[in-house]
C-alpha cells in the first residue's frame, strides 16, 4: 500500500472506492468491515435472487409493484446480510486473516473495530435486514430465518472440509429460493433450478478467488478447493460451468415450458447461453497463478450474473 492510500485502506478494496474517499471517518471501519469498499459480494448475493424474481414475473405475465418491492428489498437486504455475514466472517477468521498478507488490513486484525464493536455491528444489519423480510410472504421470511444457519455455520467450513466453496453457494444462492417464494408464496422445482445452477456458479467463482491466497491457506492450514484441484482446476471449472448452464436452462425451460410465447423462451435461454459464454471467457483467461488476475476474473462474475437478468428483461417486453 502507497503513502498515498487512505488511512485504514483494506489491500484488496476497489481502487477509488466511496468508502475510503467519502464515507465519513468514524464510519469506514464499519462500512469496510461490511465490505461496502469491496461490493462485489453484495452483486453476487443479489443476482440469484434477481434470477428467480425475473423468471416468476415473467411466468406470472407481468413485471407489478409487488414485483418492484421484492427486487428493491432483496437489494438492500443482500447489502445488509452480506454486511452482517462479512463481519461474522471477520470475528470468526480474526487470527487467519492476520496470518494472510492480502487480509491483515481487515479492520479487525489492523486493529480498527474491537470483537464488541463487530458483533454490535453485525446485529445491527441483521435486524435491519430482518425489518425488510417481514414485508415478504410468510415463507418467504421463513426462508430467510433459516438462511442464518448458513451463515453461521459457513466461516468455519474452511477448518474441516476442502469445499468451503460448496457452503458459500449454499449460502450465496438462497436468495434464489427466498426470491420465489416471495414472488409466489410458494416454491417450485424451476427455483431448485436456479438455485443449484447458482451454487454450481458460485463453486465456479469462488474458487478462482481463492487461488490468490492458496500458499497462505497452506501454511496455516485452510482448506479450498482453490488448494485441492491444484493444476486440475480448469478441468473443475469446466463442470462447474456446465452444471451452471444447464441448470439454468432446466429451471428456465421448466417455469415457461407453458408459456405460449416463443420469444420468451428464446430471450430466457440466450441469457443461459450468454452467461456461460462469459464464463467460458473467464475460463479462457485463467491463470491460477496470478493474484491480481484471479481477483479481476472474479470480479467480473457480476456482469455474467447481470446478462440472465437483462435477457429476461428484455422478455418482457416482447
Amino acid at each position: 500500500m502507497n503513502e498515498t492510500s487512505p488511512e485504514g485502506q483494506v489491500a484488496d478494496a476497489v481502487h477509488g472506492n466511496w468508502v475510503d474517499h467519502w464515507a465519513p471517518a468514524f464510519a469506514r471501519p464499519y462500512l469496510r468491515l461490511s465490505r461496502a469498499d469491496r461490493p462485489i459480494g453484495t452483486w453476487l448475493l443479489l443476482l440469484p435472487c434477481w434470477w428467480s424474481l425475473g423468471l416468476a414475473a415473467l411466468v406470472s405475465g407481468g413485471f407489478t409493484l409487488h414485483h418492484l418491492w421484492i427486487g428493491v428489498g432483496c437489494a438492500m437486504g443482500a447489502w445488509l446480510m452480506r454486511g452482517a455475514g462479512c463481519t461474522w466472517n471477520d470475528v470468526t477468521d480474526r487470527d487467519f486473516d492476520a496470518a494472510v498478507e492480502r487480509t491483515r488490513s481487515r479492520p479487525i486484525p489492523s486493529g480498527q473495530v474491537t470483537i464488541r464493536q463487530a458483533m454490535v455491528w453485525m446485529c445491527v444489519q441483521a435486524l435491519l435486514a430482518f425489518a425488510i423480510l417481514l414485508t415478504f410472504s410468510p415463507l418467504a421470511i421463513a426462508l430467510g430465518i433459516g438462511s442464518l444457519i448458513l451463515v453461521v455455520v459457513y466461516p468455519f467450513a474452511k477448518r474441516f472440509t476442502w469445499w468451503p466453496q460448496m457452503f458459500l453457494g449454499l449460502a450465496f444462492n438462497w436468495g434464489a429460493l427466498l426470491a420465489w417464494a416471495a414472488a409466489t408464496g410458494t416454491l417450485s422445482w424451476p427455483a431448485f433450478a436456479l438455485y443449484l445452477a447458482g451454487i454450481s456458479w458460485t463453486l465456479f467463482y469462488d474458487t478462482i478467488y481463492a487461488h490468490q491466497d492458496k500458499e497462505d491457506d497452506a501454511m496455516i492450514g485452510v482448506k479450498s478447493t482453490a488448494r485441492l484441484f491444484g493444476e486440475h482446476t480448469a478441468s473443475w471449472l469446466k463442470w462447474f460451468l456446465v452444471a451452471s448452464v444447464s441448470l439454468m436452462g432446466i429451471g428456465l425451460i421448466g417455469a415457461l415450458a407453458n408459456n405460449a410465447n416463443v420469444l420468451h423462451m428464446t430471450f430466457a435461454l440466450g441469457g443461459a447461453w450468454a452467461f456461460g459464454w462469459h464464463m467460458a471467457w473467464q475460463l479462457r483467461r485463467l491463470d491460477i497463478d496470478d493474484p491480481d488476475q484471479c481477483l479481476s476474473l472474479f470480479r467480473s462474475n457480476r456482469n455474467a450474473g447481470l446478462i440472465p437478468v437483462i435477457f429476461l428483461g428484455i422478455a418482457f417486453f416482447l
